[in-house]
């Protein structure tokens, strides 16, 4: 892939990750009464902290991983996989920027 194709891709999914953290961060938690447990009546807010929560923590991982593929892009290895070294498909890189490995290779480790 070209390399500033790449850097195009990769800064659109950091600022896309940072507006959602900046949304989620900014809003706080919804929810004051830790006696309420998710199913209790008027529990909404509650469920939703909790939702916000795991999503904050999916963001900061996403995050991570434009990090890592930027790093990668500097020092000439975006692209290849860091499991086999074999490309990775262009197609693969538009649609997922960040990819670390072949579709092949994900679904292998995504498996255990």
């Amino acid at each position: 892939m070209d390399p500033d194709r790449a850097r195009a891709l990769l800064a659109d999914e950091r600022a896309r990750i940072e507006d959602e953290l900046s949304v989620l961060q900014r809003g706080g938690s919804l929810e004051s009464d830790d006696r309420l447990e998710p199913g209790d009546r008027d529990s909404e807010d509650l469920y939703l902290d909790e939702f916000n929560q795991g999503r904050l923590e999916d963001l900061k991982r996403e995050l991570a991983a434009v990090e890592r593929a930027q790093a990668r892009l500097e020092n000439g290895t975006y692209g290849l996989s860091i499991e086999s070294g074999q490309s990775i498909p262009d197609g693969r890189l538009e649609a997922v920027p960040t990819a670390e490995r072949t579709l092949e290779e994900q679904q292998r480790y995504e498996r255990g």
